[in-house]
């Protein structure tokens, strides 16, 4: 016995297609359309990347390792301090100022010096 489904004895008619209902047609061909897009859109997007990798490669070729300086340094600068200039920071002087000996404290209620104060 011989499933029909194996069966290779029945040959179709030449020049016919077996019959398929729209629906099923229309499902056929959305999936062709979307393999067919996204194959074209991984071929774009690889194309793209490989156009961007043969541009960097290009730019480094190009580019001089050690560039000079365009402009010469000063060499009288002073300190260079950013918060000074924004004036975020005071400027500090180079020498410490000598700070007054702070005076004894009053007794408010006898009005002389505290006991022990100098």
């Amino acid at each position: 016995m011989v499933m029909r489904f194996f069966d290779m004895s029945r040959k179709p008619p030449v020049g016919e297609l077996p019959q398929i209902g729209d629906a099923r047609r229309a499902r056929i061909v959305q999936r062709l359309q979307i393999g067919i897009t996204g194959v074209t859109m991984m071929i774009l997007l690889i194309g793209l990347a490989s156009i961007i990798q043969d541009r960097a490669a290009q730019t480094d070729a190009t580019a001089v390792p050690q560039a000079a300086a365009t402009t010469e340094p000063n060499e009288g600068a002073s300190q260079n301090d950013p918060l000074v200039e924004a004036g975020v920071v005071p400027d500090l002087p180079d020498s410490p100022v000598d700070t007054p000996a702070q005076q004894p404290a009053v007794m408010p209620e006898t009005g002389q010096d505290a006991p022990g104060a100098q």
